[in-house]
């Protein structure tokens, strides 16, 4: 497997090595070992979670604050989404930027996201299962998040937004420029 450094500080791009044959195909999704070896950092990862998402469903950008900050390993076990992460930590030298991905079923494409950042996706084709792992548990009176159509991030959805389905939760969510006074 390949784990590439992304313009995010400390996020990686993780494409798996997929042997083929006349039987279907194998991978190797999850390895320990290689992941803390790339991230130079231990990672334990505790809670695993999963999503179904029609076309143009957004959820994020999300993140926990705090002790409860987690960080996450996601791909797509079906569909196709765009992935969307924002670096949040203050003191880091990719503060504010974003990183974008198209993860699918068949790039077989994980990404790592670390503590600190807002995470968010919209889901590109007719539905989608989204899986990941968290290295802390959820926990509500931390939960926080940046508006999706924040103009400051200025994220491209790859859809129009009148074809986005957004939570009430989620259309009311903090700017950008917000998160000083909540993170």
């Amino acid at each position: 497997m390949d784990i590439n450094p992304t313009t995010i500080k400390d996020c990686y791009e993780i494409i798996p090595q997929v042997f083929k044959d006349e039987r279907g195909y194998f991978f190797e999704s999850f390895n320990h070992q290689k992941l803390e070896e790339a991230i130079q950092q231990k990672i334990n990862f505790v809670q695993d979670n999963q999503s179904y998402s029609y076309k143009g469903v957004l959820r994020g950008l999300h993140f926990q604050k705090g002790a409860h900050a987690q960080a996450k390993l996601v791909r797509v076990l079906d569909g196709i989404v765009l992935d969307v992460v924002v670096d949040i930590r203050q003191d880091s030298t990719t503060y504010g930027k974003i990183h974008s991905t198209v993860l699918s079923q068949k790039n077989r494409k994980q990404l790592f996201i670390p503590k600190g950042c807002a995470h968010g996706f919209v889901t590109l084709s007719k539905t989608a299962i989204f899986f990941y792992k968290c290295d802390n548990y959820y926990h509500k009176d931390s939960e926080a998040g940046i508006i999706y159509n924040d103009r400051t991030l200025n994220i491209d959805w790859q859809l129009p937004e009148s074809d986005l389905i957004i939570s009430d939760k989620d259309k009311v969510l903090p700017l950008f420029k917000e998160l000083n006074d909540t993170h």
